[in-house]
């Protein structure tokens, strides 16, 4: 079940803990893609808080929001981008789109398949996606007082495989978001430590989130093509009549 909009905007925009998390996952997705230039980027779910850097080179930048969860205009103070969509029905053309980013938008559909399929659709050959879903080994999930608590946790396996299932190819994954799901002032001054220990961790199953870039390849047929033999002619198989002696 998705989360309502307003609590997602007051998570990401309002509170400490969801600033934090916003610059965390999002440093990560600008290392992974630093820019877009001349590309179409759009975000699945709440991914809105990830998609602004894009937003002064993208050719175009389209915010998706399910229906369950509602819609709200953004960027605040600019043009809106933002639109309200089915979960299985996005108002963009097959293969039109260069990047993805599902955040708050694969965990929590009643469909997930149906939805990941909508994302090959929306994907041009060679397109990118990185999906950001709760780590099911981390703090994150088990904490109802962040989006990442609600909906369907993953472990790495988990995602891979049913991304695979759906024809996506992994190209780079990761575990971020360290710093523990917690308001309290203690633990905000000290979030950057931790984000920092954490990447050093050897053990990868620390993080909040996982992070998993995917790329759409579309196999060529291969084989010797076979050209068609033109029809014979109904009258093909008859003799020609001989001339008549003069």
């Amino acid at each position: 079940m998705h989360l309502d909009v307003l609590d997602l905007r007051n998570f990401y925009y309002r509170s400490p803990l969801g600033r934090a998390a916003q610059k965390v996952v999002r440093d990560q997705l600008v290392q992974w893609w630093p820019e877009a230039k001349g590309q179409t980027v759009a975000g699945f779910g709440f991914a809105v808080p990830l998609l602004r850097p894009y937003l002064a080179d993208a050719r175009r930048v389209i915010g998706l929001m399910p229906g369950p969860q509602g819609v709200m205009p953004w960027p605040a103070g600019e043009r809106n981008v933002s639109v309200l969509c089915e979960d299985t029905m996005w108002p963009i053309e097959t293969g039109h789109v260069d990047k993805l980013v599902v955040m708050h938008g694969l965990e929590t559909s009643d469909d997930q398949a149906a939805v990941l399929e909508e994302c090959w659709r929306v994907l041009g050959p060679g397109g990118q996606a990185v999906f950001v879903v709760p780590n099911r080994a981390g703090l994150w999930s088990r904490s109802d007082g962040t989006p990442f608590g609600y909906g369907r946790p993953y472990s790495l396996g988990q995602l891979d495989a049913q991304l695979r299932k759906h024809r996506f190819i992994t190209e780079r994954q990761i575990s971020t978001l360290y710093q523990p799901p917690s308001h309290k002032r203690t633990w905000r001054k000290t979030a950057g430590i931790l984000e920092m220990v954490g990447r050093h961790m050897p053990l990868f199953s620390a993080g909040g989130v996982l992070m998993v870039e995917v790329s759409k390849h579309v196999v060529t047929p291969r084989g010797t093509p076979v050209r068609a033999k033109a029809a014979r002619g109904v009258l093909s198989g008859i003799r020609s009549p001989a001339a008549e002696p003069a």
